[in-house]
């Protein structure tokens, strides 16, 4: 017998929930127990009454598997529903990260320089370091906290991706 092995592609899923105590414990343990991997994972209420939040989980599965995500998603009692953003075509994904560099001498100027190119904004400023915003693509982010890495990065902060289709239709 031949079990064909499918590859794992990466998702992105839009969650829209009730805004109440134990929901997000409730699909982060439902990845948890079926042995789902969750990439990035942000939560924020998205009505004016408080009352409605977006779930945005990047995951990575099989198309059998992510089929059975959504299906699992989709019977929780607090979900409204559940888009797969990727599946659903165009939208845009940015994530946003605080990075912090070691900032002196010829260092400083070059840390300067990079976050000009990476269209990152200065938001802390002390005469040994820097705290700089960026915004955009994972793979953006990663660049520039790789190339922070060789002029003396710290420490780096992400809040994890936030996505939305494109178009005039609402996830």
């Amino acid at each position: 017998m031949h079990i064909k092995e499918e590859t794992a592609e990466r998702h992105t899923l839009a969650v829209i929930v009730d805004n109440e105590p134990g929901i997000l414990a409730r699909i982060a343990g439902l990845f948890t127990a079926r042995g789902y991997n969750i990439e990035s994972l942000t939560v924020s209420e998205i009505t004016a009454d408080k009352q409605v939040s977006r779930i945005t989980i990047v995951t990575s599965a099989s198309p059998a598997t992510l089929e059975q995500i959504v299906a699992q998603l989709d019977r929780l009692v607090p979900v409204h529903r559940v888009h797969d953003l990727t599946a659903e075509g165009d939208h845009v994904e940015r994530e946003l990260a605080l990075v912090k560099v070691r900032g002196t001498g010829d260092h400083r100027i070059e840390a300067l320089r990079l976050a000009d190119v990476y269209r990152a904004r200065v938001v802390d400023a002390t005469t040994s370091s820097f705290v700089f915003e960026v915004t955009g693509s994972i793979e953006k982010i990663d660049k520039f906290v790789e190339l922070m890495g060789e002029v003396g990065l710290i420490e780096v902060a992400r809040t994890g991706i936030v996505a939305i289709s494109r178009g005039r239709e609402a996830a």
